[in-house]
């Protein structure tokens, strides 16, 4: 069993467990207790009262929040040779067609964080399903990431936009920004992110739908919240 650091623990005693605080004193001791050296990722996990089974109950998809995450995000682009040079322009670090896959398959290169396609080019980007699948880098029309506006989607995802996805317990993780951002901004973020999952809810989940709402800086303590 992993022993907790003295650090961590003398922060987490500034908060209460197990209780839920409002929105703005949860932001606010997520970034009181955001000490490292570094500017810490704040992430929002989401308790989810889905069936991680059935398929229908999956959440999966892509979303932008208001204020940006503060990260560089890394985008390449599936596209036909007539939209190579907008989708550069949008902010892709590579854009292509079979040359870019070969370039992945051949070189190994995973420069990048996201991929995205435009629908025709399935044909060329299916071949890299075993070396992109595994990586969580393959595109998919579920996450907004296969679409008929490949050049509008990289300029989304460049400015912060992400993919995300329930995982085996009905979690889920999302990164909401920087600890040094402003607590309202911070605050702005979670709001969307929440207000969004909630639209989503599956038909087939009755009664509560979300069971608990956390925000946490990279090395801090998790705070329970209200939204």
């Amino acid at each position: 069993m992993k022993t907790k650091s003295k650090r961590y623990l003398a922060l987490a005693a500034k908060i209460e467990k197990g209780k839920r605080y409002p929105l703005d004193r949860a932001v606010g001791l997520v970034k009181e207790t955001s000490t490292a050296k570094f500017d810490e990722t704040v992430e929002i996990a989401i308790k989810l009262s889905i069936d991680a089974k059935q398929v229908d109950q999956a959440i999966r998809g892509s979303f932008s929040v208001p204020n940006g995450i503060g990260k560089e995000v890394r985008v390449i682009a599936f596209v036909d040779d007539a939209l190579v040079d907008a989708a550069l322009a949008a902010g892709a670090v590579a854009a292509g067609g079979k040359d870019l896959a070969d370039k992945i398959k051949d070189e190994q290169w995973f420069e990048f964080d996201v991929a995205i396609a435009e629908p025709k080019m399935m044909r060329v980007v299916g071949q890299l399903g075993r070396v992109l699948g595994p990586k969580g880098l393959m595109p998919s029309p579920k996450a907004g990431t296969v679409v008929p506006d490949p050049v509008k989607a990289v300029a989304e995802f460049v400015s912060g936009r992400q993919e995300y996805k329930n995982d085996a317990g009905g979690n889920l993780h999302f990164v909401v920004g920087r600890a040094s951002f402003e607590a309202q901004k911070l605050s702005e973020n979670i709001q969307a992110f929440y207000k969004h999952i909630q639209s989503i809810k599956p038909s087939g989940v009755k009664g509560n739908y979300i069971e608990s709402v956390a925000i946490s800086s990279t090395m801090g303590p998790g705070v329970l919240t209200t939204i």
